[in-house]
């Protein structure tokens, strides 16, 4: 009961102190505009063109791809680092971990989405 009191306070603290930064953002802020304060900065030389240009969906593709294989070897690596203390349970929740990503890199192939051209 008493972890229970204690991690209840810890999620209100941190709830409020989260929202007390947001709210000291908005107070605080900078709220004058101007054509210089929303001119795009390009280390101190005049701006050529527009700042707003039209991404590939390509590279949204790839760098969520990414993301996915790069967060499976945070979540592999401490199963590697204890891969002795483990039980045949783990191991075989490791294979099922790995296989579902696998599965989620054949779709991606399959829907053609590592084509760059």
């Amino acid at each position: 009961m008493k972890e229970l009191v204690c991690l209840t306070i810890f999620v209100v603290l941190s709830t409020l102190f989260a929202l007390a930064m947001l709210v000291a953002g908005f107070v605080c802020q900078y709220k004058k505009e101007s054509p210089i304060k929303n001119s795009t900065y390009e280390c101190g030389l005049v701006p050529i063109g527009d700042s707003k240009i039209k991404f590939d969906i390509k590279y949204f593709n790839y760098a969520i791809l990414f993301l996915i294989f790069d967060i499976e070897t945070v979540f592999l690596y401490p199963f590697a680092v204890t891969l002795n203390n483990l039980g045949l349970f783990a191991i075989i929740e490791a294979f099922i971990f790995i296989s579902i990503l696998l599965l989620g890199l054949y779709f991606a192939v399959k829907h053609k989405m590592l084509r760059w051209v």
